[in-house]
């Protein structure tokens, strides 16, 4: 085969573009001469459970072909004149084997639309004859590699990889399980001494699981009767999250009693759990009434299979209660999850949303990660730089979308990775002081690592962060609070937050020092006299 030579000199004047209407394009691949191959994702922008649509454009006929629907993934062969798809099941060939939710693999020729049916695998009866002890030892090893390879200093951080590779082997040939050889992953990286190192995952069988069923409720006994303390709304604009118990026209409130699930009476001496088992997902009947079985009606209720998010939920939304009382409305109040997907929403959601307030206080403990999210620092450092007047109504300021008073933040320590980087950059940018805790500690960022072959793997932290000052930071230190508070667990049994209630403090203390000025706009000119004069 003939080598290819790029001519790389003008190239950017040779781009021309395709003749394809803008859309979502994704998965990209040359197939044979004059042929491109490529996804199109739905309107939605995600896959789902529908896949995206595999189309073929030809450079002769300069057209577009659609060869099949509902794709998760493709691949070429070779010379091109083939494809492997992993179809999902809402295609036609959902029920093929293979089939039954899980997606569809078919092998059908690349030049034309795929039909249905044809070249399904049946995968059912695939098995692979495995040898475990040699599959272990050959993870062992390639973990070794895989961290020679990635991990961002060549030095290690003073660990001899090949003394500590013999060191650990003998073990893993005296190993029973694979769960064993993630332990021995774990003990064999310790040395290294950083965070985002570790070993997880692989061919471990699990036991089936019967799920449970939760109403969202905080019980208490009265009356030999399990009766609502409290119910949680899990925010009632909030889609993900459903209340079973606060859903519209249920007619339920604290107070009232759950007398009985799907007929059989409940009474104190009975675990409520074991009424709601296997619940979660399904319609079922609830008796609510009074303890002494007045005002007794039925109602259907959907039960989840977790409570965290409708909890999380009530404890966001309870400190920010607790911020607009103690600081009589002036401050804003915002948590930060992580500085992933769930950070950047709730950020948009909630700071956007109090630009009217005179401070803010920013909550990023438990922050779990994701990236470096200096977008927030940012916003958070915006200043006003002009104003803009009406004829009526309030005057308006450039930009708009901000909170110009005192910032206060709160960390502590599980607040790490983004959650790391976030504060450092917020004490860095000088926008306010840092309550609470010192953070994890863990700036050694990680990328994708090849995977071991039985689907288990190993992360190698490949990207150190350093600061401007040309030193490495934060990473097995974390950032340190401006003002350390502890969370006093006497203080947090009564209903107080000793960390929140220290960042209102300083907040209210920084507003009373620099009050917001009142704007008041010039007097009104007259162009007309001053030309005039000029004249």
């Amino acid at each position: 085969m003939k080598p290819i030579k790029v001519d790389l000199q003008g190239i950017e004047s040779r781009i021309v573009a395709l003749p394809l209407p803008p859309a979502a394009y994704t998965g990209l691949a040359a197939g044979l001469k004059g042929s491109l191959y490529f996804l199109e994702i739905p309107t939605s922008g995600r896959f789902g459970n529908g896949g995206a649509t595999l189309s073929r454009w030809t450079l002769e006929d300069k057209k577009t072909e659609k060869l099949a629907e509902h794709v998760e993934q493709f691949q070429l062969s070779a010379n091109g004149e083939k494809m492997l798809l992993s179809i999902g099941h809402g295609s036609e060939n959902a029920e093929a084997p293979g089939g039954g939710g899980k997606p569809t693999w078919v092998i059908a020729p690349a030049n034309v639309p795929v039909k249905p049916g044809e070249g399904v695998l049946n995968l059912g009866d695939m098995k692979a004859r495995v040898n475990p002890p040699e599959e272990w030892a050959q993870m062992y090893h390639e973990v070794w590699r895989i961290e020679r390879a990635y991990f961002y200093d060549p030095n290690f951080h003073g660990a001899d990889t090949v003394a500590e590779e013999h060191h650990f082997e003998p073990y893993v040939v005296s190993i029973a399980s694979r769960a064993d050889l993630n332990y021995i992953f774990q003990e064999m990286l310790g040395a290294f001494s950083v965070g985002h190192l570790r070993g997880n995952g692989g061919a471990i069988p699990e036991a089936k699981k019967v799920p449970g069923g939760l109403l969202g409720a905080d019980y208490e006994i009265k009356d030999n009767r399990y009766c609502l303390r409290k119910i949680y709304s899990g925010g009632l604009f909030n889609p993900r999250e459903k209340a079973p118990l606060a859903q519209p026209g249920l007619n339920v409130a604290a107070g009232d009693c759950i007398l009985a699930i799907e007929g059989q009476e409940l009474s104190a001496g009975m675990d409520i759990q074991q009424l709601l088992e296997g619940t979660a997902g399904k319609v079922i009947s609830l008796r609510v009434g009074s303890a002494d079985g007045k005002n007794a009606h039925d109602i259907s209720v959907t039960p989840v299979g977790s409570e965290a998010g409708l909890r999380n939920m009530d404890w966001i939304e309870s400190n920010q209660k607790k911020v607009d009382k103690l600081s009589g409305g002036k401050l804003a109040y915002v948590y930060l999850p992580d500085t992933g997907g769930g950070g950047f929403t709730n950020f948009n959601r909630y700071y956007f949303a109090q630009t009217n307030k005179e401070g803010a206080v920013i909550d990023e403990r438990f922050n779990g990660g994701g990236q470096v999210a200096d977008y927030f620092i940012e916003v958070l450092n915006r200043h006003i730089i002009s104003y803009w007047a009406p004829r009526y109504g309030v005057i308006e300021h450039s930009p708009n979308a901000a909170i110009y008073g005192p910032k206060v933040m709160i960390a502590n320590e599980s607040s790490g990775s983004g959650g790391d980087a976030l504060p450092w950059m917020f004490k860095q940018a000088k926008l306010g002081p840092l309550v609470g805790k010192r953070t994890w500690g863990g700036l050694v960022g990680i990328s994708e690592i090849p995977a071991l072959m039985d689907g288990g793997h190993v992360t190698s932290p490949s990207v150190a962060f350093f600061s401007p000052a040309g030193q490495w930071d934060v990473e097995n230190h974390g950032v340190d609070p401006d003002y350390p508070v502890e969370q006093d667990p006497k203080l947090v049994s009564e209903g107080h937050d000793p960390q929140l209630e220290k960042a209102v403090d300083l907040a209210l203390a920084e507003l009373a020092k620099h009050p917001p000025t009142k704007v008041e706009k010039p007097a009104y000119p007259n162009y007309h006299l001053e030309g005039a004069g000029a004249k």
